[in-house]
């Protein structure tokens, strides 16, 4: 598997993706390498091969086992935060929905990692202070700038 850059598409093939994949869900991706691309892909993996409540189910039990492995836990400041899970989830949703039918889970993954690869892209719809709050670390907040759609 290539190692992700967060700006720059990462992957030639879906077995690299489902290497990438396999890798999280067994928790053996080192932790340097769950990076902000490495969820992006997960996340496309995910919508593309199910639904979009089943994968955001998926994602968010995969992300709260993956830190609970990797010894990260749960705070007011770090850890799994559920509103940035449900607000990726829905946007990439959304975005894959308007690509072009017929494009191959590579194009759309490395294409979603260029499109979405400021980690700053959620403060377009929410303030820092709200994103960054402890109740949107655990639980879904609506956005306070612009709604999603």
């Amino acid at each position: 598997m290539q190692e992700l850059a967060t700006r720059a598409p990462a992957f030639r093939t879906v077995e690299e993706i489902e290497e990438l994949v396999d890798a999280f869900e067994s928790c053996a991706l080192p932790r340097a390498q769950w990076n902000h691309a490495a969820h992006l892909t997960v996340a496309v993996w995910y919508l593309t091969h199910h639904g979009e409540p089943k994968a955001t189910q998926r994602m968010r039990a995969a992300i709260q086992k993956y830190n609970r492995a990797q010894g990260i836990s749960m705070s007011e400041s770090g850890g799994y935060h559920e509103t940035l899970t449900l607000f990726y989830m829905r946007v990439l949703h959304r975005y894959l929905g308007r690509l072009k039918s017929g494009g191959s889970t590579v194009e759309a993954a490395n294409q979603v990692v260029i499109r979405f690869s400021s980690r700053r892209y959620p403060l377009n719809f929410y303030s820092k202070e709200l994103l960054m709050s402890v109740k949107a670390r655990a639980e879904w907040v609506e956005p306070d700038l612009k709604p999603l759609d």
